[in-house]
């Protein structure tokens, strides 16, 4: 056994602990990683990059058929092994040796192995040959170890091996038939990148599809995926689970059953906490980690949780923004530098709270940021909504000879701001960082009409929106 110190201690070496580690680093502190995985996590291998590989190509394939003089060149349907295969160089083979390099060359240690802490500031790391490492950290330690997917407790769902996000990103096979259990992102997309296959899906939700999601996206994505040859059934939950001649055989609550080769099983996330030893620390095992805005433990002075583990924002991208005033405000708080903890500062994740952009990779996608207009509406606010068909602007006939999508801007009358935004159509992933930078800057809707959009794009709905919304006379 051996006992290394060093100022931090980053637990969890995927995307945000890696931001993390690197931020203070950068502000001249010594810091460790500690992955029991890959280097690069969740994101790079499982989630995020795999899930978007799987679903581009038959996207592609639909965009070419749905264009004059492209879609006659189309012959055939979708090559699923070129798909798994272009999956493979995406995640390098789940091979992170490219990640390490990365690691050694930004000047951060990596020990690997399960870490648990033994006390306040103390790790311990027992790598999988057993060897054990002691690590100490003189000022902070960030917990960074993600989320995994959350399996209910019905009868028989364990023992008939259902998959999860893992699973359905890193199949090696494609099945004839897929059942999936949730309503949700991740449930959406493996619908649509199944049924893209050719495979057999059935969705299978217990409420609403999407159902944060202003609900014209949500109409939108069910009609789509049916298109695609999807069955989709909502209000229906599974009650028991069996396996038949290889088949899943799942029983549903309004007394019918449902027969398919494989099970995913997407309902929500759960926090990878319950191994890390929390208990030595006076805190509870798997459990969500609370923090303030700049990211530290509620009760501590030294620990901090940054990424999916605290449930602000379970998104990669909101997770690297944490990363980053973590890991910076982790840098001046031991140097004894003013932290700057205001709404907007540098060491804080205001937009955690109402600013949060995300893309829906389904078809078509739904991208959004800020309030829906139920949520502005249960906040209080006082809005007005414009809403306009994407299919009308210019661009759109540009890009497909059927487009179809739908915009909905979200103005807060009080102070003259936009404070939502939801798209729905191909490609819409590219309109929203526009709507994101006009809700975090609150610029004023007078302002935006000097924000020439360029013709002919999609992106003319900016103009559409003010359009409707009156211009200013004086």
């Amino acid at each position: 056994m051996s006992e290394r110190e060093y100022d931090v201690i980053v637990i969890g070496a995927g995307a945000v602990g890696e931001n993390v580690a690197d931020r203070t680093v950068q502000g001249g502190m010594s810091t460790v990683i500690v992955e029991a995985e890959l280097v690069g996590g969740e994101c790079s291998y499982w989630a995020c990059m795999p899930s978007k590989g799987l679903l581009r190509s038959a996207a592609a394939l639909r965009a070419a058929r749905d264009l004059d003089g492209a879609k006659q060149a189309v012959t055939a349907d979708v090559d699923v092994a070129g798909v798994l295969r272009r999956r493979d160089r995406m995640t390098h083979d789940w091979d992170d040796a490219s990640q390490v390099r990365w690691l050694e060359k930004a000047g951060i240690d990596l020990v690997r192995g399960h870490a648990e802490f033994t006390g306040i500031k103390r790790v311990r790391v027992t790598a999988e040959d057993g060897t054990v490492t002691d690590l100490v950290a003189r000022h902070a330690v960030a917990v960074s170890t993600g989320s995994a997917a959350l399996l209910p407790d019905i009868p028989g769902l364990r023992e008939i091996g259902p998959w999860t996000s893992r699973d359905a990103t890193g199949v090696k096979t494609v099945p004839a038939s897929l059942a999936v259990i949730g309503g949700g992102v991740v449930a959406a997309e493996m619908a649509t990148a199944y049924a893209g296959f050719g495979t057999e899906v059935t969705l299978l939700v217990r409420t609403a599809l999407l159902e944060t999601m202003e609900p014209f996206a949500a109409e939108q994505v069910e009609a789509s995926l049916e298109k695609l040859g999807v069955t989709v059934r909502k209000g229906v939950e599974v009650t028991a689970a069996h396996r038949a001649d290889s088949n899943a055989v799942l029983t549903l609550s309004d007394g019918g059953r449902l027969v398919a080769e494989e099970v995913l099983v997407a309902i929500g996330r759960t926090p990878r906490t319950g191994d890390l030893g929390l208990e030595s620390i006076g805190l509870q095992p798997g459990a969500w980690l609370t923090v303030d805005d700049t990211l530290r433990v509620k009760g501590t002075d030294w620990l901090y949780a940054v990424g999916d583990v605290n449930h602000r924002a379970l998104l990669t991208h909101q997770g690297k923004y944490q990363a980053r005033a973590a890991g910076d405000v982790i840098s001046a708080r031991a140097k004894g530098i003013a932290v700057s903890d205001a709404p907007w500062g540098a060491h804080v994740a205001t937009a955690d709270h109402d600013h949060v952009p995300q893309v829906t990779f389904t078809d078509p996608e739904v991208a959004s940021v800020g309030l829906t207009e139920a949520a502005a509406r249960a906040a209080g606010r006082g809005i007005r909504v414009l809403d306009y068909d994407l299919s009308w602007v210019a661009g759109a006939t540009t890009y497909a000879d059927h487009y179809e999508g739908m915009a909905r801007a979200i103005v807060d009358e009080q102070r003259g701001v936009l404070i939502g935004a939801t798209f729905v159509g191909p490609d819409v992933a590219e309109l929203l960082h526009a709507a994101t930078i006009a809700i975090v800057g609150e610029v004023p809707i007078d302002r935006l009409w000097h924000a020439v959009p360029a013709y002919p794009t999609l992106s003319e709905v900016w103009l559409r929106w003010l359009e409707e919304y009156g211009r200013p006379t004086a």
